[in-house]
């Protein structure tokens, strides 16, 4: 199962269907930050969502998603866009334990209380930021919940993580995928309803059976009707946009008086990126030249 985003429409009922299957990338991001297992997966799932939520946007648009709590994984950030680039990081990476099956899977990990937040780059340098309360303390759940409350926007949204391999040797990030459906303003309610009851009956099932095919496979499975009609397809990918000269252009931004007393003290400048780790330093030397030409 390679990393992929189909998005399509069923037309007799006006219904757009959103499929994300983020299996390497999910693994990529787990080594990046060596997460354990219950970080991992709630960062793969937010990773996922992510993916989903950036095939909405406008092209030049990205959507960030945000989850603080007062559990042992204290949050998480992740954000996409509509080309395919995901990324993020937990703010505790090293939880190990979960809850048993059922409605309190996640909670040990999430804590008693907590909000999730989205905030959508309109482009232009206009955002639109609005949040929710953890109610449910499961991902997909209290997206759903956001999607209906804040964008008046009924949704259904399925996260699932398969385990592939055994005898000693099982990978828990072997097939992870995201559902996203929502109607369009001409959609047939009814249909909706009852295409959600369907897909969460047979979403994993789908999935165990499909999901080593791929997403084309996956989606002829979950809607054998025939007026699905696929609208576009991408690869996913875990990245970052960060660079040494955005790093210098938030030194600039320190001012003089900040940046001449870092130089005194630490003699250069380091900054490492929460999202994909690199490690940034920045010599003295430069720091200098950047006071003597007067950049600063």
């Amino acid at each position: 199962m390679s990393d992929e985003l189909v998005s399509g429409l069923l037309k007799k009922t006006d219904l757009r269907v959103v499929l994300a299957t983020t299996p390497e990338l999910s693994r990529q991001a787990r080594a990046t930050h060596g997460t354990a297992p219950a970080a991992a997966a709630l960062l793969s799932q937010a990773l996922t969502a992510a993916a989903l939520l950036g095939a909405l946007q406008k092209h030049d648009a990205r959507i960030n998603l945000q989850v603080e709590c007062d559990g042992p994984l204290r949050g998480l950030f992740v954000d996409g866009d509509a080309s395919g680039l995901v990324r993020g990081y937990v703010k505790n990476p090293q939880v190990e334990y979960v809850g048993g099956e059922g409605q309190y899977h996640w909670r040990p990990v999430f804590g008693n209380k907590g909000f999730l937040s989205v905030l959508r780059d309109q482009g232009g340098g206009e955002f639109y930021r609005s949040s929710v309360d953890l109610v449910h303390f499961d991902l997909a759940a209290d997206l759903e919940r956001y999607l209906h409350q804040s964008d008046q926007l009924p949704s259904h949204l399925l996260l699932a993580q398969l385990p592939t391999g055994g005898d000693g040797a099982a990978e828990s990030l072997g097939i992870v995928a995201g559902l996203l459906v929502q109607p369009l303003p001409s959609g047939d309610m009814d249909a909706f309803k009852e295409l959600g009851l369907r897909l969460r009956r047979d979403f994993v099932p789908v999935l165990q059976a499909h999901g080593a095919a791929g997403a084309s496979a996956v989606l002829r499975a979950l809607l054998p009707e025939s007026d699905f009609e696929v609208m576009s397809r991408y690869p996913l990918r875990f990245g970052c946009s960060c660079s040494k000269d955005r790093v210098m252009r938030a030194l600039l931004a320190m001012g003089r008086e900040e940046l001449t007393d870092l130089l005194e003290k630490e003699g250069q400048a380091e900054a490492t990126c929460q999202f994909c780790t690199t490690r940034y330093v920045i010599p003295g030397e430069e720091i200098r030249a950047m006071l003597e030409t007067g950049s600063i």
